[in-house]
């Protein structure tokens, strides 16, 4: 990896939570866009489609499709992503988690709210990674925003839908701040990327991207969610998880295992 990755990416993603890694997927940009269009075609019933106040394009919202789409499977077990995850994350096992496909459409007012993703998870670990993959240019004015060091917080924020609404009314945990408000209290990283980049994060960064206002560009994006050593399933009494993996069988607290999850690397 020492050719795609350097010491100071790998640093980066450790102090502040997010690194960008520059052209590491170019060969898989038309393989993926090929998926995103045959998830698009054919929406598992989980997706979501969100469409702003004042009408205009979509915010379609997608996720764990690998097993039945083969461009997915494909970039999954054939790129360098498995690769690139254990250098960030320094693990020796890379596990997959789930793939996450997010497209707003030319004109789509809605915003992605800022969100950790641990919160939203049924899964523990302290070695996490999401690969944020444009399929399209996206400028600066329109690209996820983290919060630099907000992975070292150790705080989870309630989890909310794309919506606004919670995800879980009465989960017992503070709404995330008013970072909108006050975004001058925050360093807030952000690159411009083109297709083949990615964005790597830590699942407990807090992250969130504004509208695409573009009244001609769609902004098509696959992420990639792994996981590495001592991983663990987590199941909270009452709460709704998301994804949900409704047929999982794991308990609580048992290493993440099965099917659903395949080893990458090890």
């Amino acid at each position: 990896m020492a050719d795609l990755l350097s010491d100071d990416q790998i640093t980066e993603f450790k102090e502040k939570g997010v690194t960008v890694l520059r052209g590491v997927f170019t060969d898989w940009v038309e393989v993926l866009r090929a998926g995103v269009d045959a998830n698009m075609a054919d929406p598992d019933p989980n997706a979501r489609i969100y469409k702003g106040e004042n009408g205009g394009g979509r915010f379609f919202v997608d996720y764990c499709n690998w097993a039945r789409i083969p461009e997915y499977k494909d970039f999954i077990f054939n790129s360098n992503a498995a690769a690139l995850g254990a250098a960030l994350m320094d693990s020796q096992q890379v596990q997959l988690f789930h793939e996450h496909v997010l497209v707003k459409e030319a004109a789509t007012g809605v915003p992605t709210p800022w969100h950790q993703d641990a919160p939203y998870y049924c899964v523990d670990s302290t070695k996490t990674v999401s690969m944020w993959i444009p399929l399209d240019d996206v400028p600066r004015d329109t690209t996820l925003e983290f919060i630099s060091g907000s992975h070292k917080w150790d705080k989870f924020y309630r989890p909310q839908r794309f919506d606004g609404s919670a995800l879980n009314e009465n989960d017992g945990l503070e709404a995330i701040p008013d970072i909108n408000g006050h975004r001058d209290d925050y360093e807030i990283l952000g690159w411009a990327v083109q297709p083949g980049d990615a964005i790597a994060f830590d699942y407990r960064t807090i992250h969130g991207a504004p509208a695409n206002t573009s009244k001609s560009n769609q902004r098509r994006a696959f992420s990639l969610r792994l996981v590495g050593d001592d991983t663990h399933f987590v199941r909270r009494e009452g709460i709704v998880t998301s994804p949900p993996f409704p047929g999982v069988t794991l308990k609580h607290g048992d290493r993440l295992a099965g099917d659903e999850f395949p080893i990458l690397r090890s």
